[in-house]
């Protein structure tokens, strides 16, 4: 069964380019974001490890630990993040799990026969502090992840678990929020100290509220 959102997600221990990863351990109390490859050496997926890389400095500023994995064996990881630093013109500056045994791939639902019986599709997890899944998304082979989209997420997930407030479309960092139906009027004068904007009794708009900490 494929996991859902709110699902805890699946234990392991795996070998990776930075050593054994037990992902518990090694999450802490971070947030993670886990995403696969479907093979060593393909073009698209050289070019996704270079830009995480050049913003491990975005995702460490939001408390959060990247980690990759393809099927293949670390050996052929160690030979691929030479070509990564060449092309992209940044070292690999996290762990690239080498699921060789397909252990992680099985236990994450990565495997779609569909799409190719033996390699993973490129699947992202986005998995909180409490080992819940909070996003999960899957791309075709044709087509590189934006990983500016991804912080974005990483912003209203974050925001949103503190407080009782929603993201509206194409919403980014500093914008205002809508407050969640459940809350009252009465309620979000307590809790909004900004004020909102009731465009509708069920659309109500306030400042994004943790701005100032």
């Amino acid at each position: 069964m494929s996991l859902q959102l709110g699902d805890t997600v699946p234990d392991f221990t795996q070998s990776s380019t930075a050593g054994d990863i037990h992902l518990y351990e090694w999450a802490g109390d971070s947030w993670v974001v886990l995403f696969s490859h479907p093979k060593d050496y393909t073009p698209v997926c050289t070019t996704e490890l270079g830009t995480v890389a050049k913003l491990k400095g975005e995702f460490d500023k939001r408390n959060v630990k990247v980690v990759g994995l393809s099927v293949d064996p670390l050996e052929d990881h160690i030979g691929w993040a030479k070509d990564i630093e060449e092309t992209q013109g940044i070292a690999l500056n996290f762990p690239l799990l080498a699921d060789g045994d397909r252990k992680v791939a099985e236990l994450y639902g990565m495997i779609h026969p569909n799409a190719n019986a033996t390699f993973t599709v490129r699947s992202v997890f986005i998995i909180g502090p409490d080992k819940k899944l909070k996003l999960s998304l899957t791309y075709p082979a044709s087509t590189g992840r934006n990983f500016q989209e991804l912080l974005r997420v990483i912003d209203s997930l974050q925001l949103t678990a503190d407080y009782k407030v929603a993201t509206p479309a194409n919403w980014q960092h500093g914008e205002d929020v809508i407050i969640v139906p459940t809350v009252s009027n009465e309620e979000a004068r307590g809790l909004f100290k900004n004020g909102f904007t009731e465009i509708k009794p069920y659309l109500r708009t306030t400042p994004q509220p943790n701005l100032d900490k």
